[in-house]
């Protein structure tokens, strides 16, 4: 007889456990607006620290805090380029030295490459 008790009831998959008896931890709606117009609401636990940004739900863009204080800007690091790191290890007169000599190898190639398909048309006319 109890084996046709639980057939079909989806066990692990359902909970029978009711929520009468149970208080949930006090909540405090904070109010979040978006550069759009947008109103965003979320409640916390009355103990959480509430986050001055939050993303929009409409838009995704960045809402702040309603009567909030505004979160401070963080300083913006500067990007170090390829050519900034590069400028660390060489001076611009050696940079420029560098490529006069890389240049006078690209040439020296180019020419013998020209060469060799000069030399490659005339054997193939002949």
């Amino acid at each position: 007889m109890s084996d046709r008790v639980l057939r079909g009831t989806r066990l692990g998959a359902v909970s029978y456990e009711s929520d009468r008896h149970t208080e949930f931890a006090p909540r405090l709606p904070a109010t979040y607006d978006c550069p759009e117009g947008h109103a965003t609401v979320m409640p916390f636990a009355a103990e959480a620290e509430v986050p001055p940004r939050w993303e929009c739900r409409v838009c995704g863009a960045t809402a702040l805090l309603r009567d909030g204080e505004q979160p401070e800007a963080k300083p913006v690091k500067h990007v170090r380029t390829h050519w900034d790191m590069l400028l660390e290890r060489r001076s611009a007169a050696e940079l420029e030295e560098v490529l006069a000599e890389r240049l006078a190898v690209l040439h020296e190639y180019q020419g013998r490459v020209k060469a060799a398909a000069k030399s490659e048309r005339g054997k193939k006319s002949a």
